[in-house]
């Protein structure tokens, strides 16, 4: 067993890793910038090391600066949380070089899945279902034209290396087509260094179904049921939930084993989660995100499992604790991400927390790494805190989120907490008829109203 792990990241990831590494005896290394100094998973962690200044670029990303902390402090592994350098395969490649444990998927493996074009011709090998669209990039205006009249409008235009929602634009019709392919490429090259595209055709009312995977990396796998993370804004989730509300269990059983069947054929080790838009009882492979999910928290709950842990141990070459049979689904959860962010525009708000309180109670968990007096710094994501919460069943789940959201208490930054008081007060959230685009229409007329 690993005597000690280093997690490449910071905020409540890195807590939540600490966290699952105490209860199995592994001492944690915390590595932080300077202006995270006085952060909570550094406070946390059984030691620290300062890797840079503030940006990004010059310490969560300086892989030089994690590799020597690694080397400085004699820890063994290292967990990536995610963002950062949780899917860079070269990173993967480097800890591995220096005779380190990536805890995570192999490189190649990581690499199949960054580029989405490998990743959508690696899935439709497998069986699994995909999006109607080009075979591969699309790099001239014709070819997109081209392929929009083969399979039909709407399309949407996507960066093959693209993420977060960047380098993605919808054309409605075929006169819109050299607007969003220009203005795709464009955007990818900025955000992504690469201005390849690929196209797709658009679903009109989708939800967000992603399949939570897990692999031994030796031809086992299995999967933990589905999220719906359809309530999203500019492609980011901001309220996820398990099981979904329109899935039934005859649906869940059959994708969920054809997904734990490609990542088991392909020797796929670790957490993964394989993304899809669902619409009138078909779904269609959109990405895989080789690392562990912002919304795993859901996941957790209803199946009783400790993701983190399972992942710590296949990295050290334990089989998996549990089997498919030994997964069975107890209640819901739902999470809300809790941003520092001004309503409407949801612009960042970084600052002084003057006084923090996090809910409790039954089935309420916060993940967050807030204490009173915490500035939050402006250098990096505006996420806070998620809460979680898990009921005998959707209502119940709901009950005690607003519940849960009426004690919780962020004062002296302007946050995200009042979007959740008002989306509980919807019917559609409250019935689960949702998909993709309801959240933006609900914001258009709420704040232009």
């Amino acid at each position: 067993m690993f005597e000690k792990i280093l997690i490449a990241n910071r905020g409540e990831i890195a807590l939540r890793v600490i966290r699952a590494a105490r209860e199995m005896g592994i001492r944690s290394v915390a590595v932080h910038s300077t202006a995270d100094a006085d952060a909570m998973h550094v406070r946390m962690a059984d030691e620290s090391v300062c890797i840079g200044p503030p940006p990004s670029s010059a310490s969560y990303l300086h892989i030089p600066s994690i590799i020597a902390a690694c080397e400085v402090t004699g820890a063994q592994a290292i967990h990536p949380g995610y963002g950062f350098l949780s899917e860079n395969a070269g990173f993967v490649q480097i800890v591995e070089d220096h005779g380190l444990t990536f805890i995570g998927p192999r490189a190649e493996h990581i690499r199949i899945m960054g580029d989405k074009i490998t990743a959508k011709d690696t899935m439709k090998a497998l069986g699994v279902p995909c999006v109607p669209g080009s075979d591969g990039g699309v790099p001239t205006l014709e070819d997109a034209k081209r392929i929009g009249a083969e399979i039909g409008y709407p399309v949407i235009i996507k960066a093959t290396a693209g993420g977060g929602g960047r380098g993605m634009k919808v054309a409605k019709t075929a006169a819109d087509i050299e607007r969003a392919f220009h203005s795709a490429r464009a955007e990818a090259k900025a955000a992504f260094g690469n201005d390849e595209v690929y196209i797709e055709k658009y679903l009109t009312t989708p939800r967000h179904i992603e399949i939570q995977v897990f692999g031994d990396g030796k031809g086992h796998a299995v999967h933990l049921g589905e999220r719906d993370c359809s309530l999203q804004r500019r492609h980011q989730k901001v309220f996820e939930e398990a099981p979904g509300p329109v899935i039934t269990p005859e649906l869940r059983a059959e994708i969920g084993a054809i997904c734990a069947k490609a990542v088991a054929e392909i020797g796929y080790s670790g957490a993964g989660t394989i993304e899809f838009l669902y619409e009138n009882g078909e779904f269609y492979f959109i990405e895989m995100n080789t690392r562990l999910q912002v919304e795993h928290p859901v996941t957790e709950a209803i199946f009783g499992v400790d993701l983190v842990r399972e992942q710590i141990r296949v990295a050290e070459g334990y089989p998996l604790s549990f089997s498919q049979d030994d997964l069975t689904i107890n209640g819901h959860a739902i999470e809300v991400r809790i941003n520092a962010e001004r309503l409407p525009d949801f612009a960042p708000r970084p600052g002084r927390i003057t006084h923090y309180h996090a809910p409790g109670g039954l089935g309420v968990r916060m993940d967050s790494a807030l204490y009173d007096g915490y500035s939050i710094p402006p250098y990096y994501d505006s996420l806070i805190g998620k809460l979680i919460v898990h009921g005998r069943d959707r209502p119940e789940a709901l009950a005690r989120l607003s519940r849960a959201l009426g004690e919780l208490i962020v004062d002296g930054v302007e946050n995200t907490v009042p979007l959740f008081h008002a989306l509980l007060q919807e019917p559609d959230i409250l019935s689960g008829t949702y998909n993709i685009h309801w959240l933006e229409g609900w914001l258009e007329r709420t704040f232009e109203s």
